[in-house]
């Protein structure tokens, strides 16, 4: 992985930075040489681009288990399985396995958002200002953060709190993968929006500690917090059953997948076993899903065909909606990241938590998606982004087929 700064910053920012990547997730390089051109590959079965993609990972290590399913155009789903939920048990992963799939909460609380905009509960326009009024001290930067900026990743809040804290939390992950996230967990932010400067620029800045404050916002205001109305509202009616923010009363929870350390944490052997990390408080809407490949694809197919829930339809339109747009760099709607690579759009999201790396993804105009789901936490995870340009091209250029 590369680090964005130059090593003048703070140790603690470095520290930061050598955890948590730059302004995405993860590195989801695009597979544009000659030997992986559509030409390439359209001749070639879905499966046996899929194995030549997730088989080296299984036979070099880099991950002990591995699930990709994907969203056909007409609506055919595919899952392929690789590996185990770990190495000691040697149980085969599969659609159903569950997975912590971190900051691909942040969609589903995103959606409890809209959902409560929808039903005029909120509004994305409101800001810190008026929606705590003097309930927390702000500073005039952080009164002026609306809504939309949390959920969109703009409003210029960092990626988390750079404290003392945080560097002995962080430095304390670095050997052991405990979690160093508690406190925004616990609150802790509402000290930091006393001093906060809004940087001169706005950009998308994938930010941790905004979706806490969104957390903290919906609970505040709605009266229950985001994880609740997403259960009630959005798993539920498409019977996600296999989803929840408290594995241990999802079914098949004994026979779910492990976390493993891989690029991270830097100072526990790769493959080594990791602890689950678990929140109760504003990280809840941030990070704590687990989920299968089964159950994310039932929900992307929503996003693209439809719910049959008028008002879940509408939230699904709205977070989708791209809002902030940059040239260079991703785009954003609410939660979702945009890439636009030689002419496909593809709208994603990526989630890393304890031994986990997840990949969500969608292609609006050809009506496809895939989900790839790993037991290790690797920056690398391209698969989804590979897939589903590949996918596209075909579609837009048959002719290549013939």
């Amino acid at each position: 992985m590369a680090l964005c700064y130059k090593n003048t910053l703070p140790t603690a920012v470095l520290l930061s930075l050598l955890l948590s990547g730059c302004a995405s997730l993860s590195s989801n390089s695009i597979d544009l040489s000659p030997q992986a051109s559509l030409k390439a590959t359209c001749h070639v079965p879905l499966k046996q681009q899929i194995d030549a993609l997730a088989e080296p990972l299984i036979a070099q290590h880099h991950t002990p288990g591995i699930v990709v399913a994907i969203l056909q155009p007409d609506r055919q789903r595919q899952v392929f399985s690789y590996g185990f939920t770990d190495n000691n048990r040697r149980i085969a992963v599969n659609g159903d396995t569950l997975f912590a799939v971190g900051s691909v909460t942040k969609g589903f609380t995103a959606e409890s958002a809209a959902l409560l905009v929808d039903q005029g509960k909120l509004s994305w326009n409101s800001t810190l200002g008026s929606l705590l009024g003097n309930q927390v001290p702000l500073s005039k930067d952080a009164s002026q953060i609306t809504l939309l900026q949390l959920a969109t990743h703009t409003s210029g809040l960092p990626r988390q709190m750079t404290t003392l804290h945080m560097l002995r939390k962080l430095t304390d992950y670095l050997f052991t993968g405990q979690p160093f996230y508690d406190d925004l967990d616990n609150g802790d932010f509402l000290g930091y929006l006393q001093d906060f400067e809004r940087p001169s620029r706005r950009s998308v800045v994938y930010s941790n500690l905004g979706y806490s404050i969104l957390d903290y916002v919906v609970t505040k205001h709605s009266g229950q917090p985001p994880q609740t109305i997403a259960s009630q509202q959005i798993l539920a009616p498409l019977r996600m059953e296999h989803t929840g923010y408290q594995p241990e009363k999802l079914p098949g929870y004994a026979l779910r997948a492990r976390g493993h350390a891989g690029d991270q944490p830097k100072f526990v052997k790769r493959g080594e076993v990791v602890p689950d990390w678990h929140f109760s408080g504003y990280m809840v809407g941030a990070a704590s899903l687990w989920s299968s490949a089964d159950d994310l694809l039932t929900w992307l197919d929503a996003h693209l065909h439809g719910s049959g829930d008028a008002a879940l339809d509408r939230a699904f339109a709205d977070a989708t909606t791209i809002r902030f747009k940059e040239a260079q760099n991703d785009s954003s709607a609410l939660a979702w990241l945009s890439n636009n690579i030689n002419g496909q759009s593809i709208l994603y999201q990526s989630g890393f938590i304890g031994g986990f790396a997840s990949y969500i993804g969608m292609d609006l105009k050809h009506q496809t998606a895939i989900v790839v789901l790993q037991n290790s936490f690797n920056w690398d995870n391209d698969i989804g982004h590979r897939m589903l340009l590949r996918m596209a091209e075909s579609q837009d250029h048959p002719e290549k087929c013939q």
